[in-house]
């Protein structure tokens, strides 16, 4: 099939001349591509990759990520969308990644818009680009990607010629620092409301006509979003809504149409079993971060822990057949050849016939040399089995979140594991060839307490001791600290997080604990973290800060060697914002959250009883230390 799709100048913006298809690709190859590194990431042509003739489908999607290819292509909920939308023959789904600066800076020199990687058709002649929030920080890319398609960066000044700009995810659960530049969002489970969303803009943009064209575009695109968030009840359409502020804090969101809804209600997917696999998964050609093939057995959580945002939002819990996960495995090890099988969930031994499962899989696969991972084990008695049923024969290390060492601390943070069940599975791991273990951890969680961060280096140097007894030398401990960021729609959301000062002292205090040369303590960028809790909590003036950090400079922010903390903390100064309000302060318990109107599984109900609780074991910690 041909991929000449056009040699038209399609239109210009920000100085990108819209040129597609092989024309488009011959320019990059002559002169873009031999001056970037890693070139293969921009050119497509994967194993597995659909190409189809844009001539032959009704609507185009493409899928954007705004993060480098070797993240993205790492990105699970990429390949099921891309291949659910592949799999219907009106519809054509392509995608594109942020590219690094250099890629940036050649292709605004050579006056070349951002394009896809199937057909190189150029973003803006997409129907619908659909962005992947899956990090906050990343928010910048997203501007980036924009501008360098010829797309206006706020939703107000789109016509009906542009695609509509849709986002999911994560960070879809507080829409509002980005409410600017996305028309619409998607909240909930991807399978179901994608296509729907995308059917009804295709149906709404044929029926504007030569009405929706010209300078009446921007009026017409707004009866087309009106009737989006209308019929669409997970969609969420910021245009429609005003915030209302008090004293510098948000404290209402206004309707500003009577057919708009007031909450907006998460798409579910309530049979998971029935929702096939994505069985032929793009294949990169550069080495990505996940390189394997990737089988999500469940989604959501039976545990509610107290800080965990995903066990909220991925609500209910639902499961696939062993028959359906060994089936799926063993197709996508044909269409594929990788080495390595991961089992996905957010906590995959808790799934109900696990050691029957990795049993199975284990009979079919070992003969192929094909090894099993596990890469969210919970910490509780069926860890003692774990390491024996999967075996050890391309891994040597061991992966658990205990979060926090100390048993308060954990009822706390309603993390229910014990610590003789982790070093009981730590004990087997090791008599079964394991030499590492990692251990995540978090500090400056509500009433933390230096005998917490105590905890986390007894807990490390124990593990490396075991490691000793069962194998004569001390195991290699890394406890990888994070610092807590009080998520939307978790019963810390009401919750300040600490400050700067803080985590500087317990930082110092973590690595100032340590006595063993075998463990090591790494813990997180602490300005990464303010930054992550300023645009993860704040409200939609966010959004002009985003703007400005990104009009001087901010690109890339989540790679350590491009993040300058500096940039950001002027830019939400000069958007007008206090870090004082936005980041430490407590939300009262009866404040309208910017977040509210978008309502989850389980609703604020649950969440406020879950921090009350959280409160009442918080003040009997306290009494304990001081009757001690």
């Amino acid at each position: 099939m041909s991929l000449r799709l056009s040699r038209t100048r399609l239109s210009k913006s920000s100085g990108v001349v819209l040129v597609a298809g092989e024309n488009l690709k011959e320019q990059l190859v002559r002169h873009v591509l031999p001056v970037v590194q890693m070139p293969a990431q921009y050119l497509g042509g994967e194993l597995n990759m659909v190409r189809k003739d844009h001539r032959s489908v009704r609507g185009r999607l493409c899928l954007a990520f705004p993060d480098l290819y070797t993240i993205g292509m790492s990105h699970h909920g990429l390949q099921v969308l891309y291949s659910l939308m592949n799999a219907r023959e009106d519809w054509v789904c392509e995608r594109a990644f942020a590219p690094w600066m250099d890629m940036e800076q050649a292709l605004r020199a050579q006056g070349l818009p951002l394009y896809s990687l199937e057909s190189f058709t150029p973003l803006r002649a997409f129907d619908v680009l659909g962005f992947s929030l899956q990090y906050e920080l990343c928010a910048p890319n997203i501007l980036t990607m924009l501008d360098l398609a010829g797309i206006p960066l706020r939703s107000r000044d789109r016509t009906v010629s542009d695609p509509l700009v849709i986002a999911g995810g994560p960070c879809a659960q507080n829409p509002e620092p980005l409410a600017a530049f996305i028309d619409v969002f998607v909240t909930g489970d991807g399978e179901p409301s994608l296509p729907r969303l995308c059917d009804l803009w295709l149906e709404l943009k044929g029926a504007a006509g030569a009405a929706g064209q010209g300078r009446g575009g921007c009026a017409a695109r707004g009866e087309l979003l009106l009737e989006v968030a209308r019929q669409l009840p997970f969609c969420y359409v910021p245009r429609f809504y005003e915030p209302q502020y008090r004293d510098g804090r948000f404290v209402a969101l206004d309707r500003l149409h009577p057919a708009v809804p007031a909450t907006i209600e998460p798409a579910i997917l309530r049979d998971l079993e029935a929702t096939p696999l994505p069985t032929r998964p793009l294949v990169p050609y550069v080495e990505c971060v996940h390189d394997r093939i990737a089988i999500e057995i469940m989604r959501g959580c039976p545990w509610q822990c107290r800080f965990c945002q995903s066990s909220v939002i991925k609500r209910p819990l639902r499961f696939r057949s062993i028959d359906t996960i060994v089936s799926a495995a063993l197709e996508t090890y044909r269409q594929t050849g990788f080495n390595e099988i991961s089992l996905l969930s957010l906590s995959s031994s808790d799934y109900p016939q696990f050691d029957q499962l990795v049993r199975r899989l284990k009979e079919v696969f070992a003969p192929l040399r094909v090894s099993i991972a596990v890469p969210s084990l919970r910490v509780n008695d069926q860890l003692r089995t774990v390491a024996e049923l999967i075996g050890n024969e391309r891994r040597s290390s061991l992966t658990l979140a205990p979060e926090v060492a100390r048993d308060d601390m954990r009822a706390q943070i309603r993390k229910r594991i014990r610590n003789d069940d982790l070093y009981a599975g730590c004990r087997t791991a090791f008599r079964h060839g394991y030499e590492r273990v990692k251990l995540y951890f978090m500090c400056g969680l509500p009433g933390e307490r230096p005998c917490d961060l105590d905890g986390i280096v007894e807990m490390a140097e124990t593990i490396a001791r075991i490691g000793r007894e069962e194998r004569g030398r001390y195991a290699q401990v890394t406890a990888s600290v994070s610092n807590f960021v009080p998520k939307a729609h978790t019963p810390f959301q009401w919750n300040g997080m600490q400050t700067r000062d803080y985590f500087r002292w317990a930082h110092d205090y973590l690595w100032r604990r340590r006595s063993l040369a075998c463990v090591q303590i790494k813990r997180h960028h602490i300005e990464t973290s303010l930054l992550e809790g300023a645009l993860g909590r704040g409200d939609r003036r966010v959004g002009d800060a985003i703007e400005l950090a990104w009009r001087r400079g901010a690109r890339m922010d989540s790679w350590s060697e491009q993040f300058q903390p500096e940039r950001w903390w002027q830019a939400l100064a000069d958007a007008g914002l206090d870090l004082q309000v936005i980041l430490h302060q407590p939300f009262a318990p009866d404040a309208t959250l910017p977040w509210d109107h978008v309502n989850v599984k389980c609703g604020r109900t649950f969440l406020e009883k879950e921090q009350l609780r959280s409160v009442a074991q918080r003040n009997r910690m306290q009494e304990s230390a001081t009757d001690e």
